[in-house]
C-alpha cells in the first residue's frame, strides 16, 4: 500500500485508536486479513467468520511485525477501531485510490472474466507497473484490498468486479471509479439469482453507468445485451468482437492442432497476428477485449499482439493442462462452472483431443434455480453433438440431469455414465484411461472435482492416491 501514517488511516475510516503509542507511525507494508501474510509494517484486517475470528491473532500479527490492526473491538494491541470493518477497508480503498493516480479498469460479465483480466494484466504489465485481482477476489472485500495493494509506482491498476445482485457493482464502482469500464457477456451465470439474463444486464451495466464522461466503455459489439448498454453511459464506447462493426476484432479465426487459438487482430491503429497459449476458442473474445483496452491506453497492434501470444493463465483450476509422462493428457477447468463456460470448455476438449479419445467429467453448475435442468440436459446433449467419447457425470441430481440429456440426445449407452463422487470418477478413470486420452474436469467450485485432476496427475503407485 502507499505509505500512510495510522492517524491518517484513522481519519480516512472514522476510526479510534487505541493502544497506539505513536499515531505517526506509517504502514508501509500490504494490508492483509490472513494473519499469515502478515509483513513487517502490515495492517491486519480482523474480519469475523462463521468460524474465524481474525481479533484472535491481533498479538500474534503485531508480534509478527504488523504496524496495527483495523478492528471491530479493542484488542490489547495497537489497533484502529471501526464499526464495520468491511466499511472501513472500502474508505480506505478509495482514498488510496483517488492519492494514486493510476489508470483503473474494470470489468465484468457472466463468463471469463478472471482469464480476461489475467490478459489484460500481462499485456498492459509491458507499457508500465500494474497491480490486477489475483484469482477471483471480485466482491466488496477481494476488490478493495486489491485495490490496497497498490504502490507509488502503480500506474495500471486492473479488477474484476463480480456481482450477484443488483446494485452490487455499483457499490463495488464506488470504492474504486474506474476510467475504463469492460463488459464481456451476459449470460446465465447466477441466473437463478438474478432471476433472467434482463436482470443481468442491468447489474453488469452499473459498471458503464459509473463511468465519467472523459471515461471508456469497452463493449462486447457480439453479444446484444452488452452493446445496448451504449445507450447508459456518457463515455466513449470503444466495440470488440468478430463482427464487422467492432473497433478491434478479430479475423481469420483459427485453432491450431493442440486447440489453441489463432488470429489476425485489427484494431484502429494496425494489425497483428496472435497465436494464443491458452487453450480453446473463446479465449478469442478474451483476448479481443484485453486488446480493446490495450489500444484504448496507447499500445500498438504489434506490442498488443505479442504479448497475447506469449500470454499464459495467471490463476489456478482455469484450463490448466498437463501431459502425464504415459501421454493422458489433464484439463484442470474445475475452478468454476456455468453453462457458457462449460460448452466452450467442452469445445476445447474436442479441438485439443483430434484423432484421440475424449473425456468430460462433468459436475453440477450451481446457481442456476428454475433454469438447472434444462440447463444441465443442454450440456449433456451437447457432448453427444461434440462427439466427446465418454461424458462421466459426477456427483447427485444436476451430474443424473447431464447423462440423461446425453442418453437421450444420442442414446449414448456406455459412452456416458454416471458415478456418485469425486473418488468414483478417478477409480473409473484409472481403470479405463489410455495413453493419448485427453480428460477435462469441470464444475462449480462447491464440488470440488479438482480433486480429479489432482488424482490423475499425482505420481506414485496407482492406489496410493485418494480424491477425498
Amino acid at each position: 500500500m502507499i505509505a500512510l501514517s495510522l492517524a491518517e488511516i484513522a481519519s480516512v475510516v472514522g476510526g479510534q485508536t487505541h493502544d497506539i503509542p505513536d499515531p505517526s507511525v506509517q504502514v508501509t507494508g500490504p494490508v492483509v486479513r490472513d494473519s499469515r501474510e502478515v509483513e513487517p509494517g502490515s495492517l491486519f484486517v480482523a474480519f469475523v467468520g462463521e468460524r474465524v475470528d481474525g481479533h484472535d491473532f491481533a498479538a500474534q500479527v503485531v508480534e509478527a511485525g504488523a504496524a496495527a490492526v483495523l478492528a471491530s473491538r479493542p484488542v490489547g494491541v495497537p489497533a484502529i477501531v471501526v464499526d464495520d470493518v468491511q466499511t472501513a477497508i472500502g474508505a480506505l480503498a478509495r482514498e488510496v485510490v483517488r492519492r494514486l493516480g493510476a489508470t483503473l479498469v474494470a470489468l465484468t460479465g457472466s463468463a471469463g472474466k478472471t482469464s480476461t483480466k489475467d490478459l489484460i494484466a500481462q499485456v498492459l504489465q509491458r507499457k508500465a507497473p500494474t497491480v490486477w485481482t489475483p484469482g477471483s477476489l471480485n466482491n466488496e472485500i477481494g476488490l478493495p484490498l486489491t485495490a490496497l495493494s497498490a504502490t507509488e509506482e502503480t500506474r495500471f491498476l486492473v479488477l474484476e468486479m463480480g456481482a450477484r445482485g443488483i446494485g452490487h457493482i455499483r457499490y463495488l464502482a464506488e470504492l474504486t471509479p474506474p476510467k475504463i469500464g469492460l463488459v464481456l457477456n451476459v449470460g446465465t451465470a447466477h441466473i437463478g439469482e438474478f432471476g433472467g439474463r434482463e436482470q443481468i444486464a442491468q447489474a453488469k451495466g452499473e459498471l458503464v453507468e459509473s463511468l465519467p464522461e472523459d471515461g471508456t466503455a469497452v463493449l462486447n459489439a457480439d453479444d446484444p445485451l452488452v452493446r445496448a448498454m451504449a445507450s447508459r453511459t456518457k463515455a466513449k464506447v470503444i466495440l470488440f468482437g468478430e463482427s464487422d462493426e467492432a473497433d478491434v476484432r478479430a479475423e481469420n479465426v483459427r485453432l491450431t492442432d493442440t486447440g489453441q487459438p489463432a488470429f489476425r487482430l485489427r484494431t484502429p491503429s494496425g494489425d497483428s497476428d496472435v497465436t494464443m497459449r491458452l487453450y480453446g476458442e473463446h479465449h478469442v473474445s478474451n483476448a479481443l477485449a484485453a486488446a480493446a483496452v490495450a489500444h484504448e491506453l496507447g499500445m500498438s497492434a504489434e506490442e498488443i499482439a505479442t504479448a497475447l501470444s506469449e500470454a499464459g493463465s495467471l490463476s489456478r483450476w482455469r484450463m490448466e493442462v498437463t501431459e502425464r509422462p504415459d501421454g493422458v493428457t489433464v484439463v484442470n477447468d474445475a475452478y468454476n462452472a456455468n453453462p457458457e463456460s462449460m460448452r466452450a470448455a467442452l469445445r476445447a476438449l474436442v479441438a485439443m483431443g483430434r484423432g484421440r479419445r475424449t473425456w468430460a467429467v462433468l459436475g453440477k453448475m450451481a446457481e442456476l434455480g428454475d433454469e438447472a435442468l434444462a440447463e444441465h440436459d443442454a450440456v449433456g446433449r451437447l457432448a453427444v453433438r461434440l462427439n466427446v467419447s465418454k461424458l462421466v457425470a459426477v456427483g447427485g441430481r444436476e451430474a443424473s440431469w447431464l447423462q440423461l440429456g446425453a442418453y437421450n440426445e444420442g442414446s449414448w449407452g456406455e459412452e456416458s455414465v454416471h458415478v456418485s463422487d469425486a473418488q468414483a470418477a478417478v477409480d473409473l478413470l484409472r481403470s479405463e484411461l489410455r495413453p493419448g486420452d485427453v480428460v477435462l474436469v469441470k464444475a462449480s467450485r462447491s464440488v470440488g472435482l479438482e480433486s480429479v485432476a489432482t488424482a490423475l496427475l499425482a505420481t506414485g503407485a496407482e492406489g496410493e492416491v485418494s480424491a477425498r
